[in-house]
C-alpha cells in the first residue's frame, strides 16, 4: 500500500464517489438514498473509506449491533484490485469493530466470488451456511461466513 493511500470515516461528501465504486463492482448496486440512509440515520452503520492521493477507490460498511459485526458491503475499484487493499480495509473494519467490543463477524458472499471467499478465509473466516437464492439479479447463493475473535 503507498504512503498516498489512507482510511478514514465515510461521510456525506464521499457517497458520489462510493456510488462509482458501486456501480464498477456490483450488478445491483445500492442507491445514493441507500448510504445517506445508512449515514443520517443506522446508528449501528460504520462505514470506512480508502483513498488514493484524496481519491476514494474503495469502501467497506459494517453494522455494529452488541457483540456482533455484519459486514454490508466491501469494494474496491477494478483498477486497483490485486494489491491487497480489500485485505487492509477489511483489516481496519475488523479492528474498529474488536475496540467496540465485537467478539464475532458475519458477512454473505456470492458463492461463486471465490476471490473473496480466499480472502474470507485467509482471515478466519469459515463457512456457516448457505442463503438459497439470495442475490436478486441472478438468484445466485450466498454463503454466510463468520469469524469467532479470541
Amino acid at each position: 500500500m503507498s504512503k498516498t493511500m489512507t482510511f478514514r470515516l465515510m461521510n456525506r461528501e464521499d457517497i458520489d464517489q462510493v456510488l462509482e465504486v458501486e456501480r464498477q463492482s456490483f450488478t445491483l448496486p445500492w442507491s445514493k438514498e441507500a448510504f445517506y440512509n445508512e449515514l443520517d440515520h443506522n446508528q449501528y452503520a460504520v462505514y470506512l473509506v480508502i483513498e488514493d492521493s484524496g481519491k476514494v477507490i474503495g469502501y467497506c460498511g459494517a453494522w455494529i449491533v452488541l457483540d456482533e459485526s455484519h459486514i454490508t458491503n466491501i469494494a474496491i475499484l477494478p483498477e486497483y484490485r490485486g494489491q491487497k487493499l480489500g485485505e487492509a480495509l477489511l483489516l481496519k473494519m475488523i479492528e474498529i469493530s474488536i475496540s467496540k467490543g465485537v467478539v464475532r463477524m458475519t458477512l454473505e458472499v456470492r458463492v461463486s466470488n471465490e476471490v473473496a471467499i480466499s480472502l474470507y478465509e485467509k482471515l478466519g473466516f469459515q463457512k456457516g451456511g448457505i442463503r438459497k437464492g439470495y442475490y436478486t439479479d441472478n438468484r445466485e447463493d450466498a454463503y454466510v461466513m463468520w469469524v469467532n475473535f479470541s
